[in-house]
Protein backbone atom coordinates (compact mmCIF):
# COMPACT_ATOMS: atom_id res chain seq x y z
CA UNK A 1 0.00 0.00 0.00
CA UNK A 2 1.20 3.35 -1.33
CA UNK A 3 -0.05 6.27 0.79
CA UNK A 4 0.60 10.35 0.86
CA UNK A 5 0.50 12.14 3.56
CA UNK A 6 -0.68 15.69 2.46
CA UNK A 7 -1.31 18.60 4.65
CA UNK A 8 -2.68 21.61 2.82
CA UNK A 9 -1.57 25.03 2.87
CA UNK A 10 -1.74 27.70 5.29
CA UNK A 11 -3.29 31.15 4.28
CA UNK A 12 -0.80 33.86 5.34
CA UNK A 13 -2.03 34.28 9.14
CA UNK A 14 -0.93 35.69 12.53
CA UNK A 15 0.55 32.46 14.21
CA UNK A 16 1.28 31.34 10.58
CA UNK A 17 4.47 34.13 10.89
CA UNK A 18 5.48 33.66 7.05
CA UNK A 19 6.50 37.52 7.03
CA UNK A 20 9.02 36.69 9.84
CA UNK A 21 9.95 33.42 8.58
CA UNK A 22 11.62 35.08 5.73
CA UNK A 23 14.40 36.68 8.01
CA UNK A 24 15.57 33.20 9.57
CA UNK A 25 15.46 30.96 6.00
CA UNK A 26 12.33 28.85 6.93
CA UNK A 27 9.77 27.76 5.01
CA UNK A 28 6.92 27.34 8.18
CA UNK A 29 5.98 27.69 11.29
CA UNK A 30 5.67 24.14 12.33
CA UNK A 31 5.15 20.89 11.04
CA UNK A 32 2.52 18.68 10.99
CA UNK A 33 1.85 16.69 14.07
CA UNK A 34 -1.25 15.19 13.40
CA UNK A 35 0.00 13.41 9.88
CA UNK A 36 3.28 13.12 11.51
CA UNK A 37 1.42 10.84 13.73
CA UNK A 38 -1.06 9.22 12.00
CA UNK A 39 2.24 7.77 9.72
CA UNK A 40 3.30 6.44 12.88
CA UNK A 41 -0.25 4.91 13.62
CA UNK A 42 -0.37 3.10 9.85
CA UNK A 43 1.04 -0.23 8.98
CA UNK A 44 5.50 -0.14 9.13
CA UNK A 45 4.72 -2.57 5.57
CA UNK A 46 3.00 0.65 4.04
CA UNK A 47 5.01 2.64 2.08
CA UNK A 48 4.26 6.34 3.13
CA UNK A 49 5.57 10.21 1.96
CA UNK A 50 4.68 12.87 3.14
CA UNK A 51 3.85 16.22 1.56
CA UNK A 52 3.06 19.66 3.32
CA UNK A 53 2.04 22.04 1.05
CA UNK A 54 3.79 24.90 2.91
CA UNK A 55 7.38 23.60 2.55
CA UNK A 56 7.61 21.77 -0.87
CA UNK A 57 5.03 21.38 -3.88
CA UNK A 58 2.40 18.52 -4.29
CA UNK A 59 3.06 17.46 -7.78
CA UNK A 60 0.35 15.07 -9.78
CA UNK A 61 3.32 12.67 -10.02
CA UNK A 62 3.38 12.48 -6.12
CA UNK A 63 -0.43 11.83 -6.30
CA UNK A 64 -0.58 9.35 -8.93
CA UNK A 65 2.35 7.42 -7.13
CA UNK A 66 -0.33 6.52 -3.89
CA UNK A 67 -3.08 4.05 -3.74
CA UNK A 68 -4.48 6.63 -1.09
CA UNK A 69 -3.90 9.94 0.03
CA UNK A 70 -4.53 10.98 3.49
CA UNK A 71 -5.53 14.57 4.43
CA UNK A 72 -5.95 16.38 7.98
CA UNK A 73 -5.92 20.07 8.41
CA UNK A 74 -7.29 23.05 9.99
CA UNK A 75 -10.37 24.94 9.15
CA UNK A 76 -8.45 27.57 8.25
CA UNK A 77 -6.87 25.72 5.59
CA UNK A 78 -10.22 24.32 3.57
CA UNK A 79 -9.54 26.13 0.41
CA UNK A 80 -6.40 24.52 0.01
CA UNK A 81 -7.96 21.57 1.11
CA UNK A 82 -10.42 21.90 -2.18
CA UNK A 83 -7.76 22.53 -4.28
CA UNK A 84 -6.10 18.89 -3.09
CA UNK A 85 -9.32 16.75 -3.46
CA UNK A 86 -10.52 18.30 -6.65
CA UNK A 87 -7.03 17.19 -8.05
CA UNK A 88 -7.01 13.74 -6.35
CA UNK A 89 -10.92 13.23 -7.79
CA UNK A 90 -9.35 14.48 -11.44
CA UNK A 91 -6.53 11.98 -11.05
CA UNK A 92 -8.53 9.24 -9.60
CA UNK A 93 -6.79 8.60 -6.86
CA UNK A 94 -8.76 7.34 -3.92
CA UNK A 95 -8.74 9.89 -0.64
CA UNK A 96 -8.94 9.05 3.52
CA UNK A 97 -9.56 12.47 5.52
CA UNK A 98 -9.62 12.94 9.15
CA UNK A 99 -8.75 15.80 11.66
CA UNK A 100 -10.21 18.81 13.38
CA UNK A 101 -11.57 20.24 10.15
CA UNK A 102 -13.77 17.22 8.82
CA UNK A 103 -14.66 16.22 12.03
CA UNK A 104 -15.86 19.61 12.93
CA UNK A 105 -17.52 19.60 8.81
CA UNK A 106 -17.54 16.64 7.80
CA UNK A 107 -20.88 16.78 6.10
CA UNK A 108 -19.39 19.25 3.46
CA UNK A 109 -16.99 16.21 2.11
CA UNK A 110 -18.87 13.82 0.80
CA UNK A 111 -16.64 13.50 -2.25
CA UNK A 112 -13.55 12.20 0.26
CA UNK A 113 -13.34 8.32 -0.55
CA UNK A 114 -13.52 7.85 3.47
CA UNK A 115 -13.81 10.26 6.15
CA UNK A 116 -11.62 8.76 9.42
CA UNK A 117 -12.70 11.11 12.09
CA UNK A 118 -12.52 11.55 15.80
CA UNK A 119 -9.49 10.70 17.36
CA UNK A 120 -7.24 8.30 14.41
CA UNK A 121 -5.82 6.23 16.97
CA UNK A 122 -9.10 4.18 17.23
CA UNK A 123 -10.65 5.45 13.79
CA UNK A 124 -7.51 4.26 11.75
CA UNK A 125 -7.23 0.93 13.25
CA UNK A 126 -10.89 0.19 12.56
CA UNK A 127 -10.71 1.64 8.71
CA UNK A 128 -7.89 -0.15 8.12
CA UNK A 129 -9.04 -3.62 9.29
CA UNK A 130 -11.99 -3.31 6.82
CA UNK A 131 -9.93 -2.11 3.65
CA UNK A 132 -8.38 -4.94 4.47
CA UNK A 133 -11.25 -7.28 3.92
CA UNK A 134 -12.55 -5.28 0.92
CA UNK A 135 -15.55 -3.46 2.98
CA UNK A 136 -14.26 0.07 3.70
CA UNK A 137 -17.32 2.46 4.83
CA UNK A 138 -17.74 5.98 4.02
CA UNK A 139 -17.70 7.37 7.17
CA UNK A 140 -16.06 6.53 10.73
CA UNK A 141 -16.34 8.14 13.92
CA UNK A 142 -16.32 7.35 17.66
CA UNK A 143 -16.98 8.60 20.78
CA UNK A 144 -14.32 6.63 22.78
CA UNK A 145 -10.72 8.83 23.89
CA UNK A 146 -8.17 7.25 23.17
CA UNK A 147 -5.33 6.20 25.45
CA UNK A 148 -2.14 8.34 25.12
CA UNK A 149 -0.26 5.97 26.76
CA UNK A 150 -0.28 3.99 23.73
CA UNK A 151 -0.15 6.95 20.84
CA UNK A 152 2.91 6.35 18.91
CA UNK A 153 6.09 8.61 18.01
CA UNK A 154 5.71 10.79 15.39
CA UNK A 155 7.49 9.58 12.47
CA UNK A 156 10.04 12.08 12.25
CA UNK A 157 11.98 11.02 8.92
CA UNK A 158 8.99 11.75 6.69
CA UNK A 159 10.00 15.60 6.94
CA UNK A 160 12.99 17.73 6.54
CA UNK A 161 13.17 19.67 10.41
CA UNK A 162 15.83 22.25 9.23
CA UNK A 163 12.83 23.64 6.71
CA UNK A 164 10.71 24.83 10.07
CA UNK A 165 10.94 27.56 12.62
CA UNK A 166 9.97 25.04 15.66
CA UNK A 167 8.90 21.14 16.18
CA UNK A 168 6.33 19.79 17.91
CA UNK A 169 5.24 17.41 20.61
CA UNK A 170 2.03 16.57 22.47
CA UNK A 171 1.88 15.77 26.18
CA UNK A 172 -2.28 16.12 26.66
CA UNK A 173 -5.27 16.27 24.84
CA UNK A 174 -8.59 18.13 26.73
CA UNK A 175 -9.49 20.90 28.74
CA UNK A 176 -11.39 21.19 32.05
CA UNK A 177 -12.72 24.09 31.06
CA UNK A 178 -16.02 25.17 29.27
CA UNK A 179 -15.26 28.18 27.31
CA UNK A 180 -18.12 28.73 25.11
CA UNK A 181 -16.76 29.88 21.52
CA UNK A 182 -13.50 26.98 21.99
CA UNK A 183 -14.56 23.69 20.20
CA UNK A 184 -11.60 21.88 22.38
CA UNK A 185 -13.77 19.78 24.43
CA UNK A 186 -16.23 18.99 21.80
CA UNK A 187 -12.87 17.10 19.92
CA UNK A 188 -11.14 16.41 23.08
CA UNK A 189 -13.20 16.25 26.23
CA UNK A 190 -13.40 17.87 29.53
CA UNK A 191 -11.32 15.55 31.06
CA UNK A 192 -7.17 16.35 30.82
CA UNK A 193 -5.67 13.15 29.35
CA UNK A 194 -1.91 12.43 29.35
CA UNK A 195 0.76 10.44 27.96
CA UNK A 196 3.52 9.06 30.68
CA UNK A 197 6.71 9.98 31.48
CA UNK A 198 8.54 7.26 29.30
CA UNK A 199 6.51 8.25 26.33
CA UNK A 200 7.13 11.75 26.44
CA UNK A 201 11.12 11.59 27.10
CA UNK A 202 11.39 8.77 24.24
CA UNK A 203 9.56 11.59 22.18
CA UNK A 204 11.81 14.41 22.81
CA UNK A 205 14.74 11.73 22.35
CA UNK A 206 13.53 11.11 18.91
CA UNK A 207 13.52 14.99 18.03
CA UNK A 208 16.81 15.53 19.84
CA UNK A 209 18.04 12.40 17.14
CA UNK A 210 16.01 13.83 14.25
CA UNK A 211 19.22 16.44 14.31
CA UNK A 212 16.83 19.06 16.05
CA UNK A 213 18.02 22.37 18.52
CA UNK A 214 15.64 24.75 19.23
CA UNK A 215 11.89 25.41 19.86
CA UNK A 216 10.01 22.65 20.86
CA UNK A 217 5.95 23.52 21.12
CA UNK A 218 4.28 21.51 23.45
CA UNK A 219 0.90 21.89 21.51
CA UNK A 220 -1.74 20.74 24.45
CA UNK A 221 -4.49 23.27 24.74
CA UNK A 222 -3.89 23.70 28.74
CA UNK A 223 -0.71 21.77 29.52
CA UNK A 224 -1.73 22.54 33.23
CA UNK A 225 -4.90 20.61 32.91
CA UNK A 226 -3.18 18.28 35.39
CA UNK A 227 -1.43 19.92 37.37
CA UNK A 228 -0.68 17.37 40.55
CA UNK A 229 0.88 15.07 37.35
CA UNK A 230 3.07 17.59 35.72
CA UNK A 231 4.35 18.56 39.10
CA UNK A 232 5.05 15.70 40.70
CA UNK A 233 6.14 13.72 37.07
CA UNK A 234 6.50 15.40 33.86
CA UNK A 235 8.50 18.44 34.97
CA UNK A 236 11.24 17.01 36.96
CA UNK A 237 11.61 13.98 34.38
CA UNK A 238 12.23 16.71 31.75
CA UNK A 239 14.41 19.04 33.32
CA UNK A 240 16.63 16.30 34.47
CA UNK A 241 16.24 15.30 30.62
CA UNK A 242 17.70 18.78 29.87
CA UNK A 243 20.17 18.96 31.64
CA UNK A 244 21.50 15.52 30.16
CA UNK A 245 21.52 16.80 26.71
CA UNK A 246 22.45 20.60 27.77
CA UNK A 247 19.66 22.07 26.75
CA UNK A 248 18.97 21.55 23.73
CA UNK A 249 15.21 23.03 23.21
CA UNK A 250 13.13 25.55 24.53
CA UNK A 251 9.45 25.06 25.06
CA UNK A 252 6.57 27.19 24.48
CA UNK A 253 3.05 25.48 25.14
CA UNK A 254 -0.67 26.82 26.14
CA UNK A 255 -2.29 27.36 29.48
CA UNK A 256 -5.17 28.73 31.25
CA UNK A 257 -4.49 31.84 33.71
CA UNK A 258 -4.89 29.79 36.99
CA UNK A 259 -0.65 29.02 35.98
CA UNK A 260 -0.05 32.31 38.03
CA UNK A 261 -2.03 31.41 40.99
CA UNK A 262 1.03 28.13 41.50
CA UNK A 263 4.70 29.84 41.95
CA UNK A 264 6.09 26.39 42.24
CA UNK A 265 4.77 25.29 39.18
CA UNK A 266 5.80 28.40 36.86
CA UNK A 267 9.63 28.25 38.85
CA UNK A 268 9.75 24.49 37.72
CA UNK A 269 8.66 25.07 34.27
CA UNK A 270 11.00 27.53 33.36
CA UNK A 271 13.72 25.73 35.41
CA UNK A 272 12.30 22.99 32.71
CA UNK A 273 13.46 25.09 29.38
CA UNK A 274 9.78 26.69 28.96
CA UNK A 275 9.73 30.19 28.39
CA UNK A 276 6.40 31.44 26.57
CA UNK A 277 3.54 30.29 27.16
CA UNK A 278 -0.28 31.89 25.27
CA UNK A 279 -3.41 32.21 27.59
CA UNK A 280 -6.30 33.30 26.54
CA UNK A 281 -7.13 36.17 27.86
CA UNK A 282 -9.70 37.38 25.86
CA UNK A 283 -11.30 40.55 27.45
CA UNK A 284 -10.81 42.83 30.73
CA UNK A 285 -15.23 42.87 30.69
CA UNK A 286 -16.15 41.22 33.59
CA UNK A 287 -19.40 40.70 31.92
CA UNK A 288 -17.98 39.46 28.36
CA UNK A 289 -16.25 36.80 30.71
CA UNK A 290 -19.17 35.62 32.14
CA UNK A 291 -21.34 35.65 28.70
CA UNK A 292 -18.52 33.37 27.36
CA UNK A 293 -18.07 31.06 30.82
CA UNK A 294 -14.63 32.34 30.99
CA UNK A 295 -14.91 31.33 34.91
CA UNK A 296 -11.31 30.73 35.06
CA UNK A 297 -10.73 34.31 34.26
CA UNK A 298 -13.65 35.88 36.07
CA UNK A 299 -12.93 38.16 39.64
CA UNK A 300 -8.94 38.27 38.97
CA UNK A 301 -7.03 41.33 38.31
CA UNK A 302 -5.66 39.75 35.30
CA UNK A 303 -3.14 42.60 35.19
CA UNK A 304 -1.19 41.42 38.09
CA UNK A 305 -1.82 37.51 37.27
CA UNK A 306 -0.04 38.43 33.53
CA UNK A 307 2.68 40.25 35.51
CA UNK A 308 3.35 37.34 37.69
CA UNK A 309 4.02 35.37 35.17
CA UNK A 310 6.58 37.23 33.25
CA UNK A 311 8.35 38.16 36.26
CA UNK A 312 8.58 33.96 36.85
CA UNK A 313 10.22 33.90 33.40
CA UNK A 314 7.61 33.45 31.10
CA UNK A 315 7.09 35.47 28.12
CA UNK A 316 2.67 35.27 28.08
CA UNK A 317 1.43 35.57 24.26
CA UNK A 318 -2.07 36.64 24.71
CA UNK A 319 -5.52 36.12 22.69
CA UNK A 320 -8.09 38.41 22.96
CA UNK A 321 -11.37 39.14 21.35
CA UNK A 322 -13.91 41.66 20.61
CA UNK A 323 -17.73 41.04 19.49
CA UNK A 324 -19.03 39.74 22.51
CA UNK A 325 -22.83 40.24 23.48
CA UNK A 326 -22.07 42.64 26.67
CA UNK A 327 -19.36 44.58 24.74
CA UNK A 328 -20.19 48.04 24.15
CA UNK A 329 -18.16 50.63 22.40
CA UNK A 330 -16.12 51.47 25.51
CA UNK A 331 -14.22 48.19 24.75
CA UNK A 332 -11.75 49.18 21.94
CA UNK A 333 -10.17 52.08 24.67
CA UNK A 334 -10.15 49.61 27.13
CA UNK A 335 -8.62 46.91 24.78
CA UNK A 336 -5.45 49.21 24.07
CA UNK A 337 -5.13 50.36 27.22
CA UNK A 338 -5.06 46.65 28.73
CA UNK A 339 -2.63 45.25 26.06
CA UNK A 340 -0.18 48.21 26.79
CA UNK A 341 -0.35 48.11 30.56
CA UNK A 342 0.27 43.96 30.61
CA UNK A 343 2.87 44.21 28.45
CA UNK A 344 2.06 41.11 26.20
CA UNK A 345 4.12 41.64 23.22
CA UNK A 346 2.34 38.91 20.74
CA UNK A 347 -0.87 40.23 21.34
CA UNK A 348 -3.54 38.13 18.90
CA UNK A 349 -6.27 40.30 18.82
CA UNK A 350 -9.26 39.15 16.84
CA UNK A 351 -13.06 39.29 16.12
CA UNK A 352 -15.53 36.58 17.50
CA UNK A 353 -16.57 33.51 15.42
CA UNK A 354 -18.65 30.56 16.42
CA UNK A 355 -17.27 27.46 15.50
CA UNK A 356 -19.29 24.68 14.36
CA UNK A 357 -19.22 22.26 17.09
CA UNK A 358 -19.13 24.64 20.20
CA UNK A 359 -21.69 26.18 22.58
CA UNK A 360 -22.05 29.70 21.17
CA UNK A 361 -22.99 27.96 17.36
CA UNK A 362 -25.23 26.11 18.93
CA UNK A 363 -26.85 29.31 20.71
CA UNK A 364 -26.31 31.62 18.28
CA UNK A 365 -27.99 29.01 15.75
CA UNK A 366 -31.11 28.71 18.18
CA UNK A 367 -31.36 32.80 17.86
CA UNK A 368 -30.98 32.43 13.88
CA UNK A 369 -27.58 34.67 14.12
CA UNK A 370 -25.09 32.54 12.43
CA UNK A 371 -25.01 34.01 8.82
CA UNK A 372 -22.05 32.14 7.54
CA UNK A 373 -19.28 29.63 7.40
CA UNK A 374 -16.60 29.74 9.89
CA UNK A 375 -13.08 31.08 8.08
CA UNK A 376 -11.08 29.88 10.69
CA UNK A 377 -8.97 32.89 11.11
CA UNK A 378 -10.81 35.62 14.03
CA UNK A 379 -7.94 37.70 12.68
CA UNK A 380 -9.54 38.97 8.62
CA UNK A 381 -12.40 40.81 10.09
CA UNK A 382 -15.07 38.83 9.28
CA UNK A 383 -17.61 37.41 11.63
CA UNK A 384 -19.85 34.19 10.79
CA UNK A 385 -23.03 35.89 12.89
CA UNK A 386 -24.77 39.01 13.56
CA UNK A 387 -23.20 40.76 16.45
CA UNK A 388 -25.38 43.04 19.12
CA UNK A 389 -23.24 45.77 18.52
CA UNK A 390 -23.40 47.87 15.26
CA UNK A 391 -21.26 45.20 12.86
CA UNK A 392 -19.96 48.42 11.12
CA UNK A 393 -19.07 50.14 14.57
CA UNK A 394 -17.21 47.00 15.72
CA UNK A 395 -15.41 46.67 12.83
CA UNK A 396 -14.36 49.89 12.52
CA UNK A 397 -13.74 49.82 16.05
CA UNK A 398 -11.47 46.58 15.89
CA UNK A 399 -9.46 47.92 13.00
CA UNK A 400 -8.35 50.88 15.78
CA UNK A 401 -7.45 48.26 18.01
CA UNK A 402 -4.89 46.17 15.79
CA UNK A 403 -3.90 49.49 14.16
CA UNK A 404 -3.01 51.13 17.50
CA UNK A 405 -1.06 48.26 19.33
CA UNK A 406 0.83 47.23 16.58
CA UNK A 407 2.03 50.68 15.55
CA UNK A 408 5.88 51.08 16.29
CA UNK A 409 5.27 53.41 18.86
CA UNK A 410 2.87 51.28 20.83
CA UNK A 411 4.63 47.77 19.94
CA UNK A 412 7.77 48.82 21.04
CA UNK A 413 6.84 50.28 24.08
CA UNK A 414 5.52 47.02 25.43
CA UNK A 415 8.56 44.89 24.08
CA UNK A 416 10.59 47.43 26.05
CA UNK A 417 8.47 46.86 29.29
CA UNK A 418 8.29 43.46 28.96
CA UNK A 419 12.29 43.20 28.32
CA UNK A 420 12.49 45.36 31.44
CA UNK A 421 10.60 42.86 33.38
CA UNK A 422 12.42 39.80 31.98
CA UNK A 423 15.37 37.88 34.09
CA UNK A 424 18.30 38.81 32.57
CA UNK A 425 20.29 35.56 33.22
CA UNK A 426 17.65 34.13 30.60
CA UNK A 427 18.43 34.89 26.89
CA UNK A 428 14.35 34.34 26.35
CA UNK A 429 14.84 31.77 24.04
CA UNK A 430 16.84 33.01 20.98
CA UNK A 431 20.24 31.68 20.33
CA UNK A 432 23.00 33.27 19.17
CA UNK A 433 23.83 31.20 16.16
CA UNK A 434 24.26 31.76 12.26
CA UNK A 435 20.79 31.80 11.26
CA UNK A 436 19.78 34.76 13.72
CA UNK A 437 22.93 36.50 13.13
CA UNK A 438 21.74 36.52 9.49
CA UNK A 439 18.18 37.42 10.89
CA UNK A 440 19.81 40.50 12.82
CA UNK A 441 21.63 41.28 9.86
CA UNK A 442 18.74 41.06 7.52
CA UNK A 443 16.56 43.12 9.91
CA UNK A 444 19.19 46.02 9.99
CA UNK A 445 18.31 46.52 6.24
CA UNK A 446 14.40 45.94 6.67
CA UNK A 447 13.82 47.31 9.50
CA UNK A 448 16.42 49.45 10.63
CA UNK A 449 16.98 50.98 7.69
CA UNK A 450 13.81 51.16 5.30
CA UNK A 451 11.13 50.42 7.64
CA UNK A 452 8.63 53.01 8.34
CA UNK A 453 9.46 51.82 12.44
CA UNK A 454 13.44 52.27 12.05
CA UNK A 455 13.37 55.26 14.87
CA UNK A 456 11.70 52.43 17.21
CA UNK A 457 14.20 49.87 16.14
CA UNK A 458 17.35 51.38 16.70
CA UNK A 459 16.17 52.70 19.96
CA UNK A 460 15.27 49.28 21.19
CA UNK A 461 18.70 47.62 19.96
CA UNK A 462 20.27 50.44 21.57
CA UNK A 463 18.81 50.46 24.79
CA UNK A 464 19.72 46.11 24.72
CA UNK A 465 22.69 46.86 23.89
CA UNK A 466 23.60 49.64 26.63
CA UNK A 467 21.47 47.89 29.33
CA UNK A 468 20.80 44.28 28.89
CA UNK A 469 23.19 42.79 26.24
CA UNK A 470 21.90 39.05 26.93
CA UNK A 471 18.37 40.40 25.91
CA UNK A 472 19.68 41.29 22.62
CA UNK A 473 18.92 38.28 20.24
CA UNK A 474 14.97 38.63 22.12
CA UNK A 475 14.80 42.78 21.16
CA UNK A 476 15.75 41.43 17.49
CA UNK A 477 13.49 38.72 17.12
CA UNK A 478 10.53 40.59 18.82
CA UNK A 479 11.48 43.22 16.17
CA UNK A 480 10.71 40.71 13.42
CA UNK A 481 7.91 39.59 14.52
CA UNK A 482 6.67 43.00 15.13
CA UNK A 483 7.01 43.28 11.20
CA UNK A 484 5.19 40.56 10.44
CA UNK A 485 1.93 41.25 12.68
CA UNK A 486 1.96 44.78 11.07
CA UNK A 487 1.77 43.27 7.47
CA UNK A 488 -0.88 40.63 8.61
CA UNK A 489 -3.41 43.19 9.63
CA UNK A 490 -1.98 45.98 6.78
CA UNK A 491 -2.68 43.53 4.23
CA UNK A 492 -6.13 42.49 5.45
CA UNK A 493 -6.93 45.99 5.88
CA UNK A 494 -6.14 46.57 2.46
CA UNK A 495 -8.29 43.86 0.96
Amino acid sequence: MKVLLVYPKNPVTYWGFQYALKFIYKKAAFPPLGLLTVAAILPQHFEKKLIDMNVDTLTDKDLLWADYVFLSAMVVQKDSVREVIDRCKKLGVKTVAGGPLFTSEYEMYDDIDHLVLNEGEITIPAFLEDLEHGTAKHLYTSEEWADLSTVPAPQWNLINVKKYASLNIQYSRGCPFNCEFCNITSLFGNVPRTKEVDNLLSELDAIYKAGWRGIVFFVDDNFIGNKKKLMEDILPAVTHWMEEHNHPFQFLTEASINLADDEKLMAMMAKAGFNSVFIGIETPDEDSLAECKKTQNKGRDLISCIKKIQRSGLEVLGGFIVGFDHDNPSIFNRMIEFIQESGIVSAMVGLLNAPKGTKLYQRLASEGRITDEFSGDNTNFTMNFTPIMDKNLLVNGYQNIVATIYSPKYYYQRVRNFLKRSDSDRSMGTDLNAINILAFLKSIVWLGIFGKERRYYWRLIAWSLLKRPKLLPAAVRFSICGFHFRKIYDSVQLK
